[in-house]
């Protein structure tokens, strides 16, 4: 296989990910890493390292149009992204130092995690609770669209939904994922937040998270341009794709169809990093 069949093979390879990953809501990285490692065999440290390039370029692209919305919490945003970032820090140090065995079984138990919200619709609730004192000292409350106008949120649980947010900085860093379930996570259920409201500001935080660990991975060799540029590419493109399909499409079926393929490339990433073929 020559350069440019392997350039074409990864950006069509990346470019089912970004599109599968924006239909779930997952993201193109858990797809890209175990797709690199096990298929074409690159060392998960450069898999990692072009994931977190590509996943800065698809938040870059798509945090934009959720901000002009408005549906973007950018105050919020910006808050957590202290948590974020430090983690990311941690987790790109950390991911150095330790066995690419190790990371491989850390990645397949994210990927069965992943499996499962896949598989989700969380739907969308209505937020009445009572505002929060530090929120409303920091003004992190906000409103959002919906088709009978503007509707108001208060923001709940800021101390726990910071936590989260640093776990999920170091699981980005770790494992060149923008962690975006993580964050959803901590914003829907833990600080009640609306889920459009959490899913967008969630995309426009992994950006940041992403470029945090990311400087890490290159002064450390680990970005390689030529594989990082074809991975970028591709999942950029299926991303906007699949966004576009998203609106106007019922995507029960892919998502089953998703959840079975992470669920394979898991118990794969599990298996080999288990018995050293990694």
């Amino acid at each position: 296989m020559n350069i440019l069949e392997f350039s074409l093979l990864v950006w069509f390879g990346s470019f089912l990910a970004g599109f599968l990953g924006a239909l779930t809501g997952l993201g193109g990285g858990v797809v890209i890493v175990p797709f690199l490692t096990l298929v074409f065999g690159v060392d998960i440290h450069y898999a990692i390292g072009a994931s977190l390039v590509s996943v800065i370029a698809t938040s870059s692209g798509a945090a934009s149009a959720y901000v002009k919305e408005g549906y973007t919490n950018v105050r919020l945003g910006m808050f957590l992204e202290v948590a974020t970032t430090f983690g990311a820090i941690v987790g790109a140090i950390v991911a150095a130092k330790i066995s690419t065995g190790f990371l491989a079984v850390v990645f397949g138990i994210v990927l069965l995690y992943s499996a499962y919200l896949s598989r989700q619709n969380p739907p969308e609730h209505l937020n009445n609770l009572p505002p929060n004192s530090l929120a409303v000292r920091l003004q992190l409350n906000g409103t959002y669209p919906t088709p009978t106008g503007e509707q108001s949120y208060n923001v709940r649980g800021l101390p726990y939904g910071f936590g989260l947010m640093f776990i999920a900085g170091v699981l980005s860093g770790l494992l060149g994922i923008g962690s975006g379930a993580l964050k959803v996570l901590a914003m829907d259920r833990i600080m009640h937040i609306p889920f459009k409201v959490s899913t967008t500001t969630s995309n426009f935080m992994i950006g940041v998270t992403a470029a945090a660990s990311a400087g890490i991975y290159l002064n450390r060799g680990y970005i390689d341009p030529g594989l990082a540029m074809p991975v970028m590419l591709g999942v950029l493109f299926g991303a906007l794709l699949g966004a576009r399909i998203l609106v106007r499409a019922k995507v029960k079926l892919l998502r089953n169809i998703f959840s079975v393929v992470i669920l394979v490339l898991a118990v794969e990433m599990i298996y080999k990093g288990l018995t050293g073929r990694l």
